[in-house]
């Protein structure tokens, strides 16, 4: 299942296992096309948090985090940043991001 999160949840939902973490807006066309990809992911990985936070509603934290262009893409391991990419991902290529 993919949650949206705000940043006062951020820090508490990275900190354990691996975590998928999409950073979007509502008017964004890839983030829009990527979106049914997050879903399959979560389905077919049950062991990985995937995570969406708005942009427009979370400016502060896109700040903090320099997110430039969306979708950014961020994966978490046990809180720690262990991959980012910018743009549109296929489902091969966030399987990739969330290996171990």
């Amino acid at each position: 299942m993919v949650k949206h999160i705000t940043g006062k949840e951020f820090d508490n939902e990275i900190k354990e296992g691996i975590v998928l973490v999409d950073f979007y807006a509502d008017w964004c066309g890839p983030c829009k096309m990527l979106a049914p990809i997050l879903e399959t992911l979560a389905s077919k990985h049950p062991k990985v948090k995937v995570l969406k936070v708005n942009v427009d509603e979370e400016q502060e934290l896109a700040m903090k985090y320099s997110i430039m262009a969306i979708p950014t893409l961020m994966v978490y391991k046990n809180g720690k940043q262990a991959d980012v990419r910018q743009g549109f991902a296929s489902l091969d290529l966030l399987e990739e991001m969330i290996e171990e």
